[in-house]
């Protein structure tokens, strides 16, 4: 069985939580993709609905057994990835697999799905605005948030490698695109 992939990616503070979120509770026959990481879960997150939460080993582990489609070690020793068995059952249900994905996580899948797949850069307005957002959502300390920031302006490098770009800078009318774009990629 197979179905369409939609693959939002951006830098960490961009929104694209937020917008995913808006898509999955639309209507659309789309169900969120669950990825599998490495590292410890923030308050509040759980199990199997935020991520599925492994140790570096089991991540490995399942490296090694090529149970991932895609994977990458975003920061040292932290690992994200997409389970083979999350789009398969996504399928089974029905629905349209919807990705949270890194950058270049959403670049790899897109070269691997191609036509079948949508890829979405959710863009900043600037980077002294994605610092600000970065800070007021206060689940960082300024190192990380700094690491973030280096790491967003490398990832704003690939946007042009995605089908389309959202320019995040009034959230009600970056949802509205995302729901055109996605609603016209899937119907």
């Amino acid at each position: 069985m197979t179905g369409k992939l939609i693959i939002f990616s951006a830098p960490s503070g961009a929104g694209k939580t937020t917008i995913i979120k808006h898509l999955i509770n639309s209507g659309l026959p789309l169900e969120f993709s669950i990825s599998a990481c490495s590292r410890q879960p923030r308050v509040g997150e759980v199990h199997g609905k935020d991520y599925y939460f492994l140790s570096e080993t089991e991540f490995k582990s399942k490296i090694a057994n090529n149970e991932f489609i895609e994977w990458e070690e975003v920061y040292a020793g932290n690992y994200y990835g997409t389970l083979k068995s999350e789009i398969e059952r996504i399928w089974a249900n029905g629905n349209q697999v919807l990705f949270d994905i890194d950058v270049k996580g959403g670049v790899n899948m897109k070269k691997l799905f191609s036509e079948n797949s949508l890829s979405v850069f959710v863009m900043p307005p600037s980077i002294e605005e994605l610092e600000r957002r970065l800070i007021n959502r206060s689940t960082d300390n300024i190192e990380t948030i700094k690491t973030r920031i280096d790491k967003a302006i490398f990832e704003l490098k690939f946007a042009d490698q995605f089908d389309t770009i959202i320019i995040n800078d009034n959230l009600l009318d970056a949802k509205n695109k995302a729901f055109k774009i996605v609603s016209d990629f899937i119907l």
